[in-house]
Parts: structure tokens; C-alpha cells; sequence
């Protein structure tokens, strides 16, 4: 058995952009460990996948937007969203002066 932990292997220099690493992937899921500094979704943009994805926040603060809403949701470490497939979202803030740790899955919507 491989004990990963997840705050190890953080670069010590700052990030010019996100750091995802691939965590755990199967025929129907993707795990990724994201490191946000600051980063936030370029001014105008929105993501909008395919598949759902969930996410929680281990460490640092963020400010995640879904298109619609008038301000963004505050997140603070153990608070998890689910996304749905084509929800266009974006996050609006990462804190600067801490290092944001999120885990995200992608995967495959049931189908009913």
C-alpha cells in the first residue's frame, strides 16, 4: 500500500499559474489535486464542461461564481460543491496570500 499525501509536493517557488495534478483516474472519473495563488478565471470567461465535477476545498479561501448569480459563494476548507455538466462557473478569487487546495472529480453522469 502507497500512502499519498496530499499537501506534499508543492513547489516552494510562487505559481504563475494553477498546478493540477492528476491524482486517481479510472474508466469513468479523473481525480486532480488543483494549487490555486491568487488565481482566479480570466475577466469574461466561464468554464463549461461536459461532465459534472466535484469539489472541495482542503485548504486556503476561494470565491466560486455560477452564471446567474449576482455575487459568488464564499468557500473556506471542507466546503464541497457539486457542479453539474454545463454549468457555467467560474472562480472569481483565490486567496493571494495563502496557497488554495482543492480536490476535484470529474465523472460520468449517471444515466437515467
Amino acid at each position: 500500500m502507497k500512502v499519498t499525501h496530499l499537501f506534499a509536493g508543492l513547489p516552494d517557488a510562487a505559481l504563475a499559474e494553477e498546478l493540477i495534478t492528476p491524482v486517481l483516474q479510472g474508466g469513468s472519473f479523473r481525480l486532480e489535486r488543483i494549487v490555486s495563488e491568487g488565481h482566479a478565471t480570466a475577466s469574461g470567461e466561464w468554464y463549461d464542461q461536459p461532465s459534472p465535477e466535484w469539489v472541495v476545498l482542503l485548504r486556503g479561501r476561494a470565491h466560486l461564481r455560477f452564471d446567474g448569480e449576482a455575487v459568488a459563494t464564499a468557500l473556506e476548507p471542507g466546503d464541497a460543491v457539486l457542479i453539474p455538466a454545463h454549468a457555467r462557473h467560474r472562480v472569481e478569487w483565490t486567496d493571494p496570500h495563502e496557497r488554495t487546495i482543492w480536490l476535484a472529480l470529474h465523472f460520468e453522469a449517471p444515466r437515467t
